[in-house]
C-alpha cells in the first residue's frame, strides 16, 4: 500500500463520515416529497427511488476516493470486492417507504467493518439536520455532542420500536411473530413502529425508546446501528441475545439479520420475554 493510502486510513472514519453523511443529506432534501418508488422485484417489503441511486452512488464515490482499497456493500450496488479487510456497508435510505410517502421518519447510514468487527459508523436525518457518527473506542456523537444511553429504566416504564416485515411467502412466520410481538406489549408501556433501523437506533441512544427489534432485516441495516449502540454504552445482539455475526461480510449480502438493541439492563428484560416465549 502506498504511504498515501496509509496516511488516509489513519485519518479519523468520523470526520469522513459526517462530511459525507452532510452531502448526501442535501441530496435527500431535494428529493424529498418529489420522487416515486417501485417495488423490489420478489420482495413487495422493499421499495425503491432515484434517491437511493444516487445517494449510493454519491457514498461510493467518496469511499473510492478516500480509501481506494476498501471494500464496499451497498444496498442498491451489491458487492465491490478490493479483496480488503476493510469493507463499509451502506444502507442510502433505510425506510423509503417512509420517504416515498412524504413522511419523514427515514435516515441515511453506512459503516465500516474491519474484517467481522464494526470500527465506525453515522447515521443522517436529513430532515432533523442531525449527524451521527461512532468510531471504536472514541464514543457515539450528535452533531458532535457525545451521547451515552441512560440504563436507568424497567421495561414496563419504557416505549418499545419493533420493526416487522410480512412474510406472505411463510405466513406462519408472521403470524408467530405477531404472538411475540404481543408478549413483548404486554411487558412495556407501549409499541413504536418507524421501521427505520437508524431513528429507532437513535430513540435508544437518547432513552426515547427502550430497545429497538427486528427479525428482518440486511447485513446494512447492522453495522452502523451496532458500533453507534454500543459506543453509546448498550448492546447490539441478534434477535436472540447472540453476538452479531458479520464474519465474511462479501458473501452475506442476501442474508437476512435480525437484532436487538437496548441499554443493558433493558437488553437483558427483553430477552428474558423472547425466551420464555
Amino acid at each position: 500500500m502506498s504511504d498515501i493510502c496509509c496516511i488516509l486510513e489513519d485519518m479519523e472514519y468520523r470526520e469522513f463520515l459526517e462530511r459525507v453523511l452532510k452531502e448526501v443529506s442535501e441530496i435527500a432534501n431535494e428529493k424529498f416529497g418529489k420522487v416515486s418508488g417501485t417495488t423490489k422485484t420478489g420482495d413487495n417489503n422493499q421499495v425503491l427511488t432515484e434517491a437511493d441511486l444516487e445517494i449510493g452512488k454519491h457514498i461510493i464515490s467518496a469511499i473510492e476516493k478516500e480509501f481506494p482499497n476498501h471494500n464496499i456493500i451497498d444496498e442498491e450496488a451489491g458487492v465491490i470486492d478490493k479483496k480488503s479487510d476493510f469493507t463499509w456497508v451502506v444502507d442510502p435510505i433505510d425506510g423509503t417507504s417512509n420517504f416515498v410517502n412524504g413522511i419523514s421518519l427515514y435516515g441515511i447510514m453506512f459503516g465500516l467493518l474491519e474484517k467481522d468487527n464494526p470500527i465506525a459508523g453515522g447515521f443522517s436525518f436529513p430532515y432533523l439536520s442531525e449527524v451521527w457518527t461512532a468510531e471504536k473506542g472514541q464514543g457515539t456523537y450528535c452533531n458532535n455532542t457525545k451521547i451515552i444511553i441512560n440504563n436507568g429504566k424497567q421495561l414496563e416504564s419504557s416505549l418499545i420500536s419493533y420493526g416487522i416485515d410480512a412474510h406472505p411467502e411463510n405466513p406462519d412466520k408472521t403470524r408467530n411473530e405477531g404472538k411475540l410481538l404481543a408478549e413483548i406489549v404486554l411487558n412495556t408501556r407501549n409499541l413504536r413502529m418507524t421501521n427505520c433501523t437508524p431513528l429507532d437506533a437513535a430513540w435508544v441512544c437518547m432513552g426515547k425508546v427502550g430497545g429497538s427489534l427486528n427479525q428482518s432485516s440486511k447485513i446494512w441495516d447492522n453495522v452502523a446501528q451496532q458500533i453507534i449502540i454500543e459506543e453509546a454504552g448498550g448492546i447490539c445482539t441478534d434477535f436472540w441475545g447472540n453476538p452479531l455475526d458479520f464474519s465474511n461480510p462479501l458473501e452475506r449480502a442476501k442474508e437476512n439479520f435480525t437484532y436487538c438493541a437496548a441499554p443493558p439492563e433493558l437488553h437483558k428484560q427483553l430477552q428474558e420475554i423472547i425466551h420464555r416465549i
